[in-house]
């Protein structure tokens, strides 16, 4: 395969495992990382149309199979990561990570503290909006700017991305390069001091020295937690794992965290499919015990090891 002449760094079949939270996955076709945003235009503009494109995060919320990915993988890096306050807005670049995001605009006295403890950069929220303790990037969203398939820059609104729980809308192989938010107006100390209660109540429930790609599996109650204290639970992805029997289960080196049912765990040698099929596992027991089918929030792509059992990609 050839590609297209670029400033940035093109890498043929490069290995993503040590780009992705659960250290885990086969190698790409390439991995590009764009100069800027010029050098991503031009590059797919000229990219063969029949070419998949893949853009990535920091792998917070990824399983690569371990077949690897038959795609261009695109990542962002220092050229996409400035964050600028005016006012109460915050403008964004897609490389930024959510919880210096949260942070500068904090020391700017403006409220966007549920970003904090999201994992992951502005990119993979803006697609996955991104929330906790009752407030989601749909919330606060101004604008978002994309590079389309072709090479073209566009602004999209809150409505072009028809936001739903866990999701949003975007054509395949759009790659989303910055997000304008606006939040309210508040005391830097105070904002600083909810992040930090926030951060001692995340690491106090949550297996956050483990290698994770945070939550498993969206709440079926369809909502994330509020950290409130008349928050229910009764159908929490956790509370519905734990109710059947598998906090802690195990596959060759993955673990449903025993400090929190929802956490997916690679304890040190584990697979991608490891990973994969114990998630498959603990859907078909929490189907078997309350009728409930979880859907996966964690991303899962790319194609299984040559003889291993390929886990479903059903939701």
């Amino acid at each position: 395969m050839t590609f297209p002449a670029t400033r940035g760094r093109l890498t043929p079949d490069r290995p993503l495992c040590d780009l992705t939270w659960l250290r885990v996955g086969g190698p790409a076709d390439a991995l590009y990382q764009p100069a800027d945003l010029e050098d991503l235009q031009g590059f797919l503009a000229t990219l063969a149309p029949d070419v998949p494109v893949f853009p990535m995060g920091v792998g917070s919320n990824l399983i690569v199979r371990d077949g690897g990915l038959r795609a261009v993988v695109i990542r962002l890096g220092r050229g996409f990561n400035r964050i600028e306050t005016d006012g109460t807005r915050v403008t964004a670049g897609a490389a930024a990570l959510d919880a210096h995001v949260a942070r500068k605009a904090a020391a700017a006295g403006i409220d966007l503290t549920f970003l904090r403890t999201v994992p992951g950069s502005i990119g993979g929220a803006l697609r996955m909006n991104a929330g906790c303790y009752g407030s989601y990037v749909a919330d606060h969203l101004v604008e978002a700017r994309a590079v389309t398939r072709e090479g073209a820059l566009v602004t999209l609104d809150p409505q072009d991305l028809a936001f739903g729980y866990r999701n949003s809308t975007l054509p395949e192989g759009w790659v989303l390069t910055e997000a304008v938010f606006e939040g309210l107006s508040s005391d830097p100390s105070a904002l600083e001091a909810r992040m930090q209660a926030q951060l001692e109540q995340r690491d106090a429930t949550q297996p956050t020295r483990d290698r994770t790609a945070g939550s498993t599996f969206r709440n079926p109650a369809g909502f994330s937690s509020t950290g409130r204290a008349d928050d229910t639970h009764e159908l929490k992805a956790w509370k519905v794992i734990e109710n059947a029997g598998m906090r802690g289960a195990t596959v060759g080196g993955a673990q449903m965290s025993p400090k929190h049912a929802n956490f997916l765990v690679n304890t040190g040698q584990a697979t991608a499919d490891d990973l994969e099929r114990l998630g498959e596992e603990v859907r078909k027991r929490v189907f078997q015990h309350s009728g409930i089918q979880l859907e996966w929030e964690i991303m899962r792509v790319g194609d299984p090891q040559l003889g291993g059992s390929e886990g479903s990609t059903e939701n």
